[in-house]
């Protein structure tokens, strides 16, 4: 259940560069559970030292076939394990194996992910949607103790959630009661990671944990612990929280209880 955490960078230099690679989860992007299916390509063509970023919207199918690859292949290539969730910010291979990667590989003119123009960096934060507290069926509770260290910020890839700092081995416990679809540390960044669906519409996750206390398929309660504290993928003792809704990532603080 453990890794070796690793440290040496700081969780929002882990999620620019690479992101905090997707399951996020679980954790779109695709928050939501995404089930591949099999489509545009046939027989998938590599494209040996290009990788392409994931951008708001995608989904692992679309990037698939849009650039001659199936999305088993691809899901493979990048060690994405169901429920095949992928993040805004996430940098995935196009081809298999150890195959050399440049450090220019990037297209300067990337279709935009819909056939909507993409928003300015002033209209951001106001296209992001953001349901009222009231709107949730829960009663979120907070998954840890701690100090808040670190806050959401609407259309900052890096910030989609909240980071509270803590000791290793404190416990780390379900925010909502739901079922564990996501119990890894297959996204770069998240380290060791939990994601829990609470019903079609709204998910959270737990990354940096030393250890995963459950497994994918579990049925956990709210206040339920799942996880130990860690500092996998981060530089110090701490979690990373996301609450997402309809697969994009809300302000954890307008849920959870006022401390």
């Amino acid at each position: 259940m453990t890794t070796t955490p690793r440290t040496g960078n700081t969780p929002s230099r882990i999620l620019v560069a690479g992101l905090a690679s997707l399951a996020l989860l679980v954790l779109a992007a695709c928050g939501s559970s995404h089930v591949v299916r099999e489509g545009g390509a046939r027989v998938s063509t590599p494209k040996y030292g290009a990788t392409t970023t994931v951008r708001r919207g995608d989904t692992l199918y679309r990037i698939a076939t849009n650039n001659g690859i199936t999305t088993l292949d691809l899901a493979t290539w990048n060690n994405i394990a169901p429920p095949y969730t992928i993040y805004p910010g996430q940098q995935l291979k196009l081809y298999p194996g150890n195959g050399r990667r440049t450090t220019t590989t990037q297209p300067s003119s990337r279709p935009p992910a819909t056939s909507r123009p993409a928003p300015s960096a002033g209209t951001t934060a106001t296209t992001v949607p953001r349901p009222v507290a009231a709107s949730s069926p829960f009663s979120w509770r907070w998954p840890t103790e701690g100090q808040l260290v670190g806050t959401y910020r609407a259309g900052d890839p890096t910030k989609q959630g909240v980071d509270i700092a803590g000791a290793g081995g404190q416990p780390v416990r379900a925010a909502a009661d739901g079922v564990v679809v996501y119990s890894g540390s297959g996204l770069v960044g998240y380290g060791e990671l939990v994601i829990v669906k609470h019903n079609d519409e709204w998910l959270s996750a737990y990354g940096h944990n030393r250890a995963r206390l459950v497994n994918e398929g579990q049925v956990v309660k709210a206040g339920q612990q799942i996880a130990e504290m860690g500092r996998s993928g981060a530089a110090r003792d701490m979690l990373h929280f996301e609450i997402r809704y309809n697969g994009k990532p809300v302000d954890p603080l307008g849920y959870l209880p006022k401390r």
